[in-house]
């Protein structure tokens, strides 16, 4: 049995991978979805991520998709206890933005989509510096004393407003973020390296971090003279023209090897061994790919081998 991680300061406990949700109502129907969230329950995971913006951009949808499919399957499968949900806040068509009647209109309809009435993990999805934390934060924090949310967590954030924002719960006894949304990733590290994640751990914060195989690139499935059919393979492929690129797809491949393991397997192995991370997270389309993702659950690199991942993508 993989072993749980704790979330932050919360009393959450979960499985070392996350599943995207974003493909819910995009990439994979209705039927493909539940066979996905099947087999990463059946193989122990328990932290499902999505949210009530998933998946506006597709002509002919309106937001929301994947919240109602997930909230389907829950229906279904009778196991929303067993499961950690988090969404956000703030992209959905209808509920732009960070303002108190915003964060609150739309966690209501993400409760009637997902068919639940509670959100264990509720982000705020980018930052509005344009709201004052303090009205974001009691929003929120109504929202976790009306029972509606159990915790709350940001996603895009700055280091000042994040300490702005724990700063004030601190000080007014409120909801205080357990867990933070960051894009990183093997060749992508200055987006949460420095100061977020020294904050992050001074703070006791939680990274989750999303583009966790960097849209793909990190799978090893990106080759010179390959195409690969994918909705994303146009910013996967750009990794392959940069050194750094390169120099992290020859060290996977050599470890990789090494293991037995799959490329994907690998990289999220590296990921979820870094300083604050709680969970990567990654979706599937198709049942087949996620082998490769639920292999880090059991992946033990060495430090040998952290340390060489480390230096390439540096």
């Amino acid at each position: 049995m993989t072993s749980l991680r704790k979330l932050g300061s919360s009393d959450l406990e979960v499985f070392p991978l996350a599943l995207g949700g974003n493909v819910f109502g995009w990439t994979a129907d209705d039927e493909t979805s539940f066979a996905v969230l099947d087999a990463y329950t059946a193989a122990g995971g328990n932290f499902i991520d999505t949210a009530d913006s998933y998946s506006a951009w597709i002509e002919g949808n309106k937001g929301g998709e994947s919240e109602t499919i997930i909230g389907k399957w829950l229906a279904s499968r009778g196991n929303r206890s067993d499961v950690v949900i988090a969404t956000k806040v703030s992209q959905h068509p209808d509920y732009q933005g960070l303002s108190a009647a915003n964060i609150k209109a739309a966690a209501d309809a993400s409760l009637r989509r997902l068919g639940t009435d509670y959100i264990d993990l509720y982000y705020t999805h980018y930052d509005k510096p344009d709201v004052p934390v303090e009205e974001i934060i009691g929003a929120l924090d109504e929202l976790v004393r009306a029972g509606k949310v159990r915790h709350i967590a940001a996603s895009n954030i700055g280091a000042e407003r994040l300490a702005a924002s724990l700063d004030f719960s601190e000080r007014e006894g409120l909801a205080r973020y357990v867990a933070l949304q960051p894009h990183y990733n093997l060749v992508s590290r200055d987006t949460y390296e420095g100061p977020l994640q020294d904050l992050a751990a001074r703070a006791g914060v939680a990274a989750v971090p999303y583009y966790a195989l960097a849209s793909g690139f990190l799978t090893g499935k990106y080759r010179p003279g390959t195409r690969v059919d994918s909705a994303r393979a146009g910013s996967a492929a750009r990794h392959l023209e940069s050194e750094r690129g390169q120099k992290v797809l020859a060290a996977l491949d050599e470890i990789a090897t090494a293991h037995e393991a799959s490329v994907a397997t690998v990289a999220l192995a590296w990921l979820a061994a870094r300083p604050t991370v709680a969970a990567p997270i990654a979706s599937a389309r198709t049942v087949e790919q996620l082998p490769a993702l639920l292999g880090v659950a059991e992946l033990r690199l060495t430090q040998e081998e952290l340390d060489r991942l480390t230096q390439a993508s540096a």
